[in-house]
């Protein structure tokens, strides 16, 4: 609700005077409004109120009662400040009606307003034309007064008869009506770019009114706001002429008015006349007082209807000349005077105007080109300098008691700009007189006057040095060199710095200084370094990087581990060195790393044709990290097979020492399927069973090649690993360490072995931190100590977003991550990847499904000798359903099961890397029970999602459908049955199936609903088997089945259906290495 309130106090403020609102207050009680009309969305009236005739009145106001635009076509309203009586009687009115509108209307928002919120980058807003009238009064005076109005408008212009209302509309956003034809909506209106700044001037001079009024006890009221005009001092003035620089505005002199185009820049068209007048120089201008000031610093000139801009030099005489002669037009200059006029005075005006020079005046000038000579010395004092200026045969040194003012008893004429000009390098350097000549002392300053300074000077004169001079040399930091080498007996990195000129002793000295912001470093031999170098900026950062010390840049090798030898290469890459040598054990290390593609490396022949080039890529870039001893990160995204990879990998370096995996409980069994699947030749064990049994495990694995444990009982066995040094040490899903004081983290590092792995999706989740952690893990100290990272990245990346140090992060990081996107290999996938994931029961699970199989199997034993088998088709779905539920998760059958399932915990690890890599999923399940248990875990980790089952409306499935494919939320849980045909959800790109269908043709169908015309990306499609159940002899009765199927089973016959009772009767075997596991 909106509710409106106009008070006496804000009626009086609008009037213009006391009397205006005496008289206003008459109109309205007297009755002279008619054609009122008051409209509450634009809180905006208009009324015809009767006078000498009748006038027509528009005002607006905002949500706080206050008027924001205001007009009437009376006389009066054009001259006043403030709201003539028309006004405040139509105010008085609307003040009046106020309160049957706030009993009963809402204040609606029109849909651009809205808009303006959903894209406000976007929003297509109008541009507004402002006409610009700048005005002087009394422009004679010493302080001059400056003031602004404005028109506004699209086709017609209409003047802003209050420039505060306009600016409080801007900040507020409330509209303003300036006429029938156009009402100002500052969220849907724009300035051009000139008129944005003169609008910003403006709502400064409106803060310093506010705080003016806030701050001082003396405001009386007076006002930088009055009405359409706005006054300021003379800087403003200056601000906005700069900004109409090239712009058509309207120039108002003591009110009378002057169309401007543009300003010009240069002398002002006057002319000057020098001429003998008796005993006197005469310099007259005859038109100068006709030249009106703009400002009080003489840099804008009005002057023959045009505006004129002054450079620096012009204005500083122009105002000295302006002064003098704009009261009488003529200068007299006594015979005294005559040399110093001529060669101080003349020039300068010259600079202003043009000068006419009578011939007796001319005939008695010397009139010759400057040609300046600077002398520069090397002295106790530091740089001496004597400066000479030669106009022919008169030799002027300006710090000189003496000068030559006459030649040949003509008067010499200087060019004292050009003089100047030469004398303020001196002045900028700070040089100081002593007698007749300059001296400079301080060091910073020697380097910047020789390096910077003495240049200058060369284009304006002729620059001698004495000996002494001569030979101070600048070197050159370019001609730094780098020695890089890759000792292979030592198997350290060795780095040297060198410089034909300069001692290795002096370059940390030379570092300090770089650092301390100096130009230049003097050396022990009195030479000049320039400090302004990429090459040293380059040395600089190493050093920092290496944490290298004084001792260290003093030797003449200096000994780095090798793993640094990546990032080494890639700075010195970008630093521009001229001058680089390294040798060819250093160039392969790198060129190996970095281009694993290209290494002539044997792929294992049980392999080369299972594995896709990207995969043999990643398969070549562990070799090359395990022959220089690097440990690595792969991070492919899902899908992409990094299990297969390290596996193949795996392969290639068995000699007889096993390696160890660590990966989450719910993908260990995983690895093992793949790798009975892909690698048999690999004998492969789960350290799994009670603490006696992983101890006995552990003890006698001299012929395994990969051990497999997970995170949880690593961090209960980590002493029974602690004699055993392993070849690789491999982590999947290595966000399980990202936080360097858990257990899990503390645990894995304790691992000895001759490298480490880590396989992730996600290598940061929320914190630099975890990074450090997982490379802590495969090249521990490469990232330096804890504490130290955060000091080098994490604060500046993170709280001050520091780009430099992010830019050096990654190319310390990148050597060692290897990261591809399913966007990146498109061209290599199948359009439909499939695979299976491995869950195992948990213990809670696996009482629950033995248990359930013993009763089954005797109940259905029964039921098939009482009835047969072929009548006993609804008691077997029974049992099957069951025992594929507890699979799934119990709790979707029984109340009181609280407990974790194997399923459910590797769903959260899949779910997880998905999302962290930006991909969409659908998640069928047969069970709606099973979905409602996965919705309520997405909503424990505040993930949103869509839902659909059979219950859900035909017109609601369409809409969600449309929400997902543009984008809305990345999970979408649906029923096979409901779900699996009639909808095409191509906003997804991988399709979970949490439990096994009889006939592999739903699943298709299933699948096929992001798998589809219209799908621009390569989809996944991931089945979740639990181990050793029902739900793994379902799978291979499927793949084994999958051809009949396909050719004979026809649409909606269940593979069910076909089975016989000897296959029925092997669903329900139990697997005794999973029993065994029971208490």
């Amino acid at each position: 609700m909106c509710t409106l309130i106009i008070t006496e106090q804000t009626i009086l403020n609008a009037a213009t005077s006391y009397e205006t609102y005496v008289k206003g207050k008459q109109y309205y009680v007297g009755g002279n409004i008619f054609k009122f009309h008051f409209d509450p969305e634009k809180l905006m009236a208009h009324a015809k109120v009767s006078g000498r005739r009748d006038y027509d009145v528009h005002i607006a106001l905002n949500d706080e009662g206050v008027l924001t635009g205001h007009y009437c076509d009376c006389p009066a309203f054009e001259g006043y400040n403030g709201s003539c009586k028309h006004i405040i009687a139509v105010l008085k009115k609307v003040q009046e009606i106020l309160p049957q509108y706030n009993k009963r209307f809402k204040k609606p928002i029109q849909d651009d307003f809205f808009n303006f919120f959903n894209n406000p980058a976007t929003i297509e807003k109008e541009e507004v034309r402002l006409e610009v009238t700048l005005g002087i009064e009394n422009p004679y005076k010493k302080e001059l007064c400056s003031f602004l109005e404005l028109k506004i408008g699209k086709r017609y212009l209409y003047s802003v008869k209050s420039i505060k209302n306009l600016i409080q509309s801007m900040k507020s956003g409330t509209p303003i009506e300036y006429g029938k034809k156009f009402t100002f909506v500052p969220y849907k209106h724009k300035f051009s770019k000139i008129h944005r700044g003169i609008l910003d001037i403006l709502k400064e001079l409106y803060e310093i009114e506010n705080l003016s009024k806030d701050f001082s006890s003396q405001y009386i009221g007076a006002s930088i706001f009055k009405g359409k005009r706005v006054y300021f001092p003379s800087s403003s003035t200056q601000r906005i002429l700069e900004l109409l620089n090239n712009e058509i505005f309207l120039l108002k002199i003591n009110e009378k008015e002057y169309e401007i185009h543009g300003i010009e820049e240069g002398k002002a068209p006057i002319e000057f006349e020098l001429r003998h007048e008796e005993k006197y120089l005469a310099l007259q201008c005859g038109k100068i007082n006709e030249m009106i000031p703009l400002d009080e610093e003489g840099n804008y000139f009005f002057y023959q209807e045009k505006v004129y801009k002054l450079n620096s030099e012009q204005k500083r005489y122009m105002k000295l000349l302006y002064n003098e002669l704009k009261n009488t037009d003529t200068i007299y200059v006594q015979e005294e005077q005559k040399e110093r006029f001529v060669s101080e005075i003349l020039p300068a005006v010259n600079l202003v105007g043009a000068i006419e020079i009578d011939k007796e005046v001319e005939n008695s000038l010397y009139q010759v080109e400057l040609e300046a000579e600077i002398y520069l010395d090397q002295g106790e004092e530091g740089i001496k300098a004597e400066i000479i200026f030669c106009y022919g045969d008169a030799k002027i040194n300006p710090f000189s008691d003496e000068q030559t003012k006459r030649v040949e008893n003509k008067i010499v004429v200087r060019d004292i700009e050009k003089e100047n000009r030469i004398l303020t390098y001196f002045e900028e350097m700070e040089f100081k007189v002593s007698k007749n000549y300059l001296y400079l002392d301080g060091e910073e300053k020697f380097f910047k006057f020789i390096y910077e300074i003495v240049p200058e000077l060369q284009k304006l004169s002729q620059v001698y040095y004495s000996e002494s001079f001569k030979n101070i040399k600048v070197k050159d930091p370019s001609l730094f060199s780098i020695g890089i080498r890759l000792n292979e007996t030592s198997d350290m990195l060795e780095i040297s710095f060198d410089h034909q000129d300069i001692d290795r002793d002096e370059l940390w000295r030379i570092l300090t200084s770089l650092k301390e912001r100096k130009k230049y470093y003097r050396l022990k031999n009195g030479d000049l370094l320039p400090l302004e170098s990429n090459t040293l900026e380059a040395i600089s950062r190493l050093v920092d990087y290496f944490n290298l010390d004084q001792d260290d840049l003093a030797t003449e090798i200096i000994e780095l581990p090798k793993y640094r030898a990546l990032y080494l290469d890639e700075e010195i890459k970008e630093s521009h060195f001229n001058q680089i040598k390294r040798n060819q054990a250093f160039k392969r290390l790198v060129q190996n790393v970095r281009e694993p593609e290209d290494l002539d490396l044997s792929i294992p022949k049980e392999m080369e044709t299972v594995l896709r080039d990207y995969q043999k890529t990643g398969y070549k870039w562990l070799k090359a990290l395990s022959a220089y001893g690097f440990g690595g990160i792969l991070a492919d995204d899902m899908g992409l097979g990094k299990t297969l990879q390290t596996l193949t990998f795996l392969l290639s370096e068995r000699d007889g020492t096993p390696s160890l995996i660590v990966a989450p409980t719910s993908l260990v069994y995983n690895w093992k399927d793949e790798a009975e699947k892909f690698v048999p030749e690999l004998k492969v064990v789960i350290v799994s069973g009670n603490k006696h049994e992983r101890t006995q495990f552990l003890e006698d694995i001299k012929d395994v090649d990969v051990v497999i444990t997970s995170y949880a009982l690593i961090r209960r066995d980590i002493d029974l690993y602690k004699e055993i040094k392993f070849k690789y040490c491999i982590l999947d899903e290595a966000q399980h360490i990202k936080n360097p004081s858990s257990l899990n983290a503390m645990s894995v590092k304790k691992i000895k072995a001759s490298g480490y792995y880590a396989l992730t999706g996600t290598p940061i989740e929320n914190s630099l931190t975890e990074l450090w952690s997982i490379f802590d893990f495969i090249l521990p100290g490469y990232l330096f100590s804890h504490r130290q990272f955060v000091e080098k990245y994490e604060k500046p990346i993170i709280k001050n977003q520091d780009k430099n140090a992010l830019k050096q992060l990654q190319k310390q990081i990148k050597p060692f991550i290897l990261r591809r996107m399913k966007k990146d290999v498109l061209k290599e996938l199948p359009e439909k990847i499939e695979s299976k994931m491995i869950a195992e029961l948990t213990e809670a699970q696996k009482k629950i499904y033995f248990a359930y199989v013993e009763k089954a199997r005797g109940e259905l034993a029964k039921e098939i000798a009482e009835k047969g088998y072929e009548r006993s088709h609804i008691k077997i779905l029974s049992i099957l359903t069951r025992l594929r539920q507890i699979c799934c998760h119990p709790a979707s059958f029984l109340e009181d099961y609280k407990e974790d399932t194997g399923k459910m915990m590797l769903l959260e690890e899949i779910v997880e890397e998905l999302l962290e890599g930006g991909h969409r999923t659908l998640i069928f399940s047969q069970f709606t029970s099973m979905l409602q248990i996965i919705g309520e875990m997405l909503k424990r980790k505040d993930i949103r999602y869509f839902y659909l089952d059979g219950s859900t409306p035909a017109e609601e499935r369409g809409e969600m459908v449309k929400r997902f494919n543009k984008g809305e939320n990345s999970i979408f849980l649906i029923s096979l049955k409901a779900g699996g045909t009639g909808l095409n959800l191509t906003g997804a790109d991988t399709v979970i199936h949490f439990d096994p269908w009889w006939n592999p043709a739903v699943e298709d169908q299933a699948a096929d609903r992001a798998y589809r015309i219209g799908q621009k990306n390569a989809v996944q499609v991931i089945k979740l088997i639990t181990k050793g159940t029902i739900e793994e002899k379902i799978y291979h009765l499927q793949q084994k089945k999958r051809e009949m199927i396909d050719s004979v089973i026809h649409p909606g016959e269940s593979m069910l259906s076909k089975m016989t009772e000897d296959e029925i009767m092997e669903l329900l075997e139990i697997n005794k290495n999973l029993m065994k596991d029971v208490n």
